[in-house]
């Protein structure tokens, strides 16, 4: 194949930095400005840039789909349903887009980070497995080709789940004090330490939890950091394996940072993911919400293949101001 001309190649690595950056999950007041951030563009533009001089298919990276939150006020099960297959739909889609401007294409690694810190979420190893299993069914059975998943347990092959674990933090991870340092230096990490812990507040908030709302706070709060310590030891070690890849996050990201912040479906909060929440149809159109509050709006709940999928918001129903006109904003 000839290669295209320097304007061509310039051109086509503009319009795949624009397309991802058009659904740019962004942290507030991170400093990006307009639909698509100019700066953000720039800071990516080399990458890309470098994979179409040489021909090559353009790889992203993205730690995601770890698990389901264990709060069942949150989710419908420890499986993946409909919330999962719409997010995997889009980055499929994605990368079929990209394939438009550029040839060769793109492709998605998802690197699940559920083995990774589930036992700080009281989530077990088997509950993991299950998920990305059926995950990787899920990608099989709607032809998304451009995705692929990858795991701890591709790394430490055949170690014991708690080992691979410490091996990981051994290898690749900050100290908690390094961590904590930056979170007093607020900005951005103080933002992620925030949203974090919220998230581990209500995941932990279930039945299982016997004990006083202030002592589960400060447990989060603990858990919030070495939760961080983990996730930064995965992206170091991903870093590392996959040094030419664009790295994705489902967290919003600051201004031109190395992490380009992505959302997965409609959702008015920025930190809420299909393992966090339901998926929720009125009108033609999906959102996530929480289970919680699906119900609390009177959404019924729809079944496929034996198993509950998502939910149905018939408008007639929805209640005014509730938690569906606030997703609706």
């Amino acid at each position: 194949m000839p290669e295209p001309a320097a304007p061509d190649i310039n051109l086509a690595a503009v319009e795949v930095v624009r397309e991802v950056l058009s659904h740019q999950r962004r942290a507030r007041d991170g400093g990006c400005t307009g639909r698509v951030c100019l700066r953000c563009v720039r800071h990516h533009l080399d990458t890309v840039h470098s994979a179409v001089r040489d021909g090559r298919r353009i790889e992203f990276v993205l730690p995601a789909f770890p698990t389901k939150s264990p709060n069942p006020a949150k989710v419908l099960g420890p499986l993946p349903d409909l919330a999962e297959e719409l997010a995997l739909r889009f980055l499929n889609e994605l990368c079929e887009r990209i394939g438009e401007v550029y040839a060769p294409g793109a492709a998605i690694l998802i690197c699940s980070d559920g083995r990774v810190f589930n036992d700080l979420l009281g989530v077990s190893d088997e509950n993991v497995t299950a998920y990305a299993q059926a995950l990787d069914a899920m990608i099989t059975r709607i032809g998304a080709d451009r995705l692929e998943q990858f795991s701890l347990d591709d790394v430490y092959t055949g170690a014991g789940h708690e080992d691979m674990r410490s091996m990981l933090s051994a290898g690749h991870a900050p100290t908690l004090e390094e961590l904590r340092e930056e979170v007093r230096a607020g900005g951005a990490p103080l933002a992620m330490y925030r949203g974090i812990t919220r998230f581990m507040l209500e995941d932990l908030s279930g039945p299982a939890w016997t004990g006083t709302r202030s002592a589960l706070q400060r447990r989060c709060r603990d858990l919030a950091y070495r939760v961080i310590q983990r996730s930064r030891a995965w992206g170091n070690l991903l870093d590392r394996l996959f040094p030419t890849a664009i790295r994705l996050s489902i967290h919003p990201q600051p201004c031109g940072t190395d992490k380009i912040g992505i959302l997965l479906a409609d959702t008015p909060d920025a930190w809420l993911t299909p393992w966090h929440s339901v998926a929720v149809e009125a009108g033609g159109r999906f959102t996530l919400m929480k289970r919680a509050e699906a119900e609390e709006a009177g959404a019924e709940l729809v079944f496929a293949g034996g198993r509950p999928s998502h939910y149905v918001l018939h408008q007639a129903t929805a209640s005014h101001g509730g938690p569906w006109d606030r997703a609706c904003a």
